[in-house]
């Protein structure tokens, strides 16, 4: 029998053409990121007050060894799958065993690696948080292309509500795991449950079951361009997390526990607001991607989106570091508030290149990505070893130096191998980074004249001034503009019409 292709069009992804698709996909996507960010703001509040620095860098320790892991578990076949512009069901099943066998094999590695680990660290209880987070890998496989299923049938809700029903039943776990005295198993039956939820949901919601794998079906072109891509990515989580990495080996599982959680209220909210416009992004592109002035407007349209919102709201964070850091972790938690703000200005130049992941995605060019990755992964590193020189707070100033260093190479390497509006792309970028530095600027010193108040009525202070001083910069013809976009972005989800 023939195998039929697995890509048919949900019903999310019919009415009013890929336009409205798009918007509304990725207004599904954020909202249901949104509530998980929400989730992971009361969990942060509530656990950093029944959970110490040391329970976290113990987690941190092991999280990292589980993030290079997962690399090589996806192996670049789920974003394979999803732009793929044909894929049958029997291709489907070969990837699925084959995410399942890489899965439980690091299974097995870790748990052979647990004791040498903790040896390593000279922490005693890394070897169990090790041994039963190994599993996670072997959950993760199971579930690597049924999500994939999800994403080339453009079945964005089902998506959301998965990952936010993960992330509320994990978070549930992990409160009570806490309260009961399990210190740091709590985080680690919070990390197990969600890889759980997650597996089950999306097997329940994907239109695909998987049969026994088949050697007479090829799947050596997904292969190898997960391939190249793994090997980005691998780079790009290498250098990303050295800095993790040197600070627990040199300064302890406490002083890491610090860093690790400026770090997570920072880049964890930004990589769920970038994870799931991607999901949306990367298969709309696929489709569209031979024709370039749409293309082309979808990439500035989509900086845009990502770009202001993210950029302010990290302003903020930066601005108001003090009261954030107080109300959501709490008073033993004050030394990380430099660690959080020199986090926050990364984040922005970071935020600003993530639109050229797409196009090296879509475009199949996982091999100039990795080549691109090993350039920006110098940079880091250096940035970061340097730093450690001035001890932690060093470790973070490399680690925000780094981004604002790597971002102008990124859409010029980028343009030397695709076309790409580069110089909408270019101009988009200092629109936005010059509307966060005025709102920064005007919001210090407004704050700075105001005397002390309550942490929370200080961060939406800060909030509306920021956002005030946005607003008179829409005066301003060119951000009027953008602004304009912005807002027929969200008329078009409202009204669900086509692009």
């Amino acid at each position: 029998m023939k195998a039929t292709s697995t890509c048919s069009p949900s019903s999310e992804a019919q009415p009013g053409g890929l336009g409205s698709t798009a918007a509304r996909g990725a207004i599904t996507m954020l909202t249901g990121q949104g509530m998980r960010i929400l989730l992971q703001f009361a969990g942060v509040v509530v656990l950093a007050r029944l959970l110490s620095p040391h329970d976290y860098g113990l987690i941190a320790i092991v999280v990292v060894i589980i993030g290079v892991g997962e690399i090589f578990r996806d192996f670049g076949l789920s974003s394979a799958a999803v732009r793929a512009p044909e894929l049958t069901r029997d291709q489907s099943t070969n990837l699925f065993w084959i995410n399942t066998g890489i899965g439980v094999f690091l299974g097995g590695l870790l748990l052979v690696a647990a004791a040498p680990l903790a040896s390593l660290y000279g922490q005693d209880e890394i070897r169990p948080i090790a041994q039963a987070m190994a599993a996670i890998f072997a959950l993760n496989g199971l579930a690597t292309q049924f999500r994939a299923q999800l994403m080339r049938g453009l079945r964005f809700r089902w998506l959301a509500t998965v990952d936010v029903l993960a992330a509320a039943l994990a978070l549930g776990v992990a409160i009570g795991g806490a309260l009961l005295g399990w210190a740091f198993w709590a985080l680690v039956a919070q990390q197990i449950t969600q890889a759980l939820v997650i597996l089950v949901g999306a097997a329940l919601g994907a239109r695909w079951r998987p049969g026994w794998p088949r050697r007479d079906v090829s799947v050596r072109s997904f292969v190898k361009f997960g391939s190249n891509l793994v090997l980005s990515q691998i780079v790009n989580y290498a250098t990303n997390n050295v800095d993790t990495a040197l600070v627990g080996f040199v300064y302890g599982a406490s002083p890491l526990g610090l860093y690790n959680r400026a770090y997570q209220l920072v880049v964890t909210p930004l990589s769920q607001i970038q994870s799931p416009v991607t999901s949306v992004a990367i298969p709309i592109l696929s489709k569209i991607q031979e024709d370039q002035r749409r293309f082309s407007a979808y990439l500035v349209r989509g900086q845009l989106a990502l770009g202001y919102p993210i950029s302010l709201g990290l302003v903020t964070i930066a601005i108001a570091a003090e009261p954030v850091v107080e109300l959501m972790l709490g008073q033993k938690w004050l030394a990380a508030v430099p660690l959080l703000q020199l986090f926050a200005l990364a984040g922005i130049a970071r935020n600003l290149a993530f639109v050229g992941y797409w196009v090296y995605v879509v475009r199949g060019l996982s091999g100039s990505l990795f080549r691109y990755s090993l350039v920006t992964g110098v940079i880091r590193v250096v940035c970061v070893v340097i730093g450690a020189q001035w001890g932690v707070i060093g470790v973070a100033g490399g680690l925000a130096l780094a981004p604002w260093l790597a971002w102008p190479i990124s859409l010029l390497w980028l343009s030397r191998v695709t076309t790409v509006p580069t110089r909408a792309l270019y101009t988009g970028a200092l629109r936005i980074i010059g509307a966060a530095g005025v709102s920064a600027g005007t919001t210090l010193s407004v704050m700075a004249a105001l005397p002390s108040m309550p942490a929370l009525l200080s961060i939406l202070l800060t909030a509306v001034l920021v956002i005030g001083t946005v607003g008179l910069l829409c005066l301003l013809p060119i951000i009027r503009r953008d602004a304009k976009d912005l807002i027929e972005v969200m008329i078009l989800v409202k009204n669900r019409k086509g692009a």
